[in-house]
């Protein structure tokens, strides 16, 4: 959300696309709908510090601007408010005692989470992904899921992505679900 220590990279995509109300719509109409949602945070707490293999370019860009940075795995103190937390606006769909909110994953996919277990445990085969981050974190966890057996629709308003010389990560992320996805919707 704007103020958030990562608004400043997706900002663009998100106006664009107009990605936070697209994701507050989403969140409203799955618990209306009963559906299950799950949620995938990527924290990275002081021990994580230690790490002597070299962190990706984003990782390290994440590490500088405190994206995702908690004081430890037990603990909320000092988050709210941090620019780390979850925005204001989707805390009700969050916190509502339904929602299932994942152990952090710590580089890009579900290898570092318990999403796969969660989703099997709740014998759920088809999943509706829609996340602030299309090109990196989505577009990993959606590659694990089709290659686990899901079926998986992907929202193409409910993203963001990055910008660089290179070009535009949502751009390059709906290529590659245009291709994969067993649905790509708006």
């Amino acid at each position: 959300s704007p103020g958030g220590n990562g608004w400043s990279l997706l900002a663009d995509s998100y106006v664009k696309l107009d990605t936070v109300a697209n994701l507050e719509r989403l969140l409203k109409a799955a618990k209306q709908s009963g559906l299950t949602v799950l949620v995938s945070p990527h924290y990275y707490y002081p021990t994580d510090q230690n790490w002597s293999a070299p962190g990706s370019a984003t990782e390290v860009l994440m590490e500088s601007i405190s994206v995702f940075q908690r004081r430890g795995p037990l603990t909320l103190r000092g988050f709210p408010g941090s620019g780390a937390d979850f925005p204001e606006q989707f805390k009700p769909y969050i916190h509502d005692g339904r929602t299932v909110i994942l152990s952090p994953h710590k580089v890009y996919g579900s290898s570092t989470n318990d999403m796969l277990l969660q989703l099997r445990k709740l014998r759920i085969e088809k999943v509706i992904m829609a996340v602030p981050a299309g090109n990196l974190c989505v577009e990993a966890h959606f590659r694990d899921l089709l290659e686990q057996g899901f079926e998986v629709a992907m929202i193409r308003d409910a993203i963001g992505g990055t910008l660089n010389e290179e070009g535009d990560g949502v751009q390059a992320a709906l290529v590659n679900f245009r291709f994969l996805a067993h649905a790509l919707w708006t």
